[in-house]
Formats: structure tokens, sequence, C-alpha cells
């Protein structure tokens, strides 16, 4: 809780020091960039990201099905425990232990596959990313790209090149 608070913070006061370059400007153009947006909307993302959810496709559906029944079983332990003969409970108990194991597993190996996928995904892109910010900054006489995030107030609409950088980046 208090670690949010910090980071809150924080991105507040770097969104605040924006303020002070764009408004010595005086007439610079400025706009905005949502590089995660850009990234994730490019071809390569799409698939990438397809391959990976055919990658772990079998163990995402073996995980909802688990996560079904672990609550299936929860709501008759719960409701009906107490009442349940003894070796039933146990065995009701064993189960919801084993097939919880198996779902943290799973959801384990899913989160570690979807963050090498995201890593290996953005190192290979990063250059690129780079290479296609610096086109569009030129091209457009850009002289401060700010992330939506850290836009607290315009008086004007910001020019978006968001879809711009993913169509370089298509072409890279």
């Amino acid at each position: 809780m208090k670690r949010d608070r910090v980071r809150r913070l924080a991105v507040l006061a770097a969104s605040l020091s924006l303020l002070a370059p764009l408004s010595a400007l005086a007439g610079g153009d400025v706009a905005v960039l949502d590089w995660r947006k850009a990234l994730m909307d490019t071809s390569a993302a799409q698939a990438t990201f397809a391959q990976l959810r055919g990658r772990i496709g079998a163990q995402q559906r073996e995980a909802d099905t688990l996560g079904s029944e672990l609550e299936r079983l929860s709501g008759r332990l719960a409701n009906e425990g107490d009442s349940l003969p003894e070796a039933e409970h146990r065995a009701l108990m064993q189960e919801f232990q084993r097939k919880g194991q198996r779902f943290d597993g799973l959801r384990r190996d899913i989160l570690e596959a979807r963050q090498e996928t995201e890593q290996r995904f953005l190192s290979g892109l990063e250059p690129k990313m780079d290479r296609a910010v610096n086109q569009v900054i030129e091209r457009r006489g850009i002289d401060v790209l700010v992330d939506p995030g850290g836009v607290l107030h315009s008086a004007s609409d910001l020019p978006d090149v968001t879809a711009e950088v993913t169509q370089i980046l298509n072409t890279l």
C-alpha cells in the first residue's frame, strides 16, 4: 500500500516535471506516443502472441477447468464440510489440495512463458522502435514527445503519433 503511494507520487512528480519544458517551448511541436500500444499493435506482436497462445493454450484451458473445479470444491467444503463423513471430507480436502497445487503450477508456467515471450519480443523490437520514433520525430518536426500518461493537462489536443510509429514498425 505504502509502496503504491510512493510510486504514484513519483509518477506525479515526473509528470509535473514535463510541464516546465512544455511551457518553455513556446510554439514547439509536442506530440503523444503510446509506445506500448504502438508495439502491441504491430503485426510482429500479433504473430508472437498468437504463437504463445498456441503454445500455452492447452495449459490455459486446463487451468480454467481446474479453477472452476476448485470453486466448486471450495463451495462444497464451505456448505457441506461439517456434515460430511470424515473420510469423505478428507478425500475432498486432498482433492482440493492436489488440484490447487496443479493450478498454481500451471499459472506459474503460463506466467513464465508470457514473461519470456514479452521480454524476447521487446528486446528484439527495441532498436526498431528507436528508429521508428526517430523517423516520426524528424518527419513531423517534433520537439517534445510524451507518453499519454504523462500529460496532466493540454489546452489543445496533442497529435498522437502512435499509429504512425506502428505503421513504420510493421515495415522494419
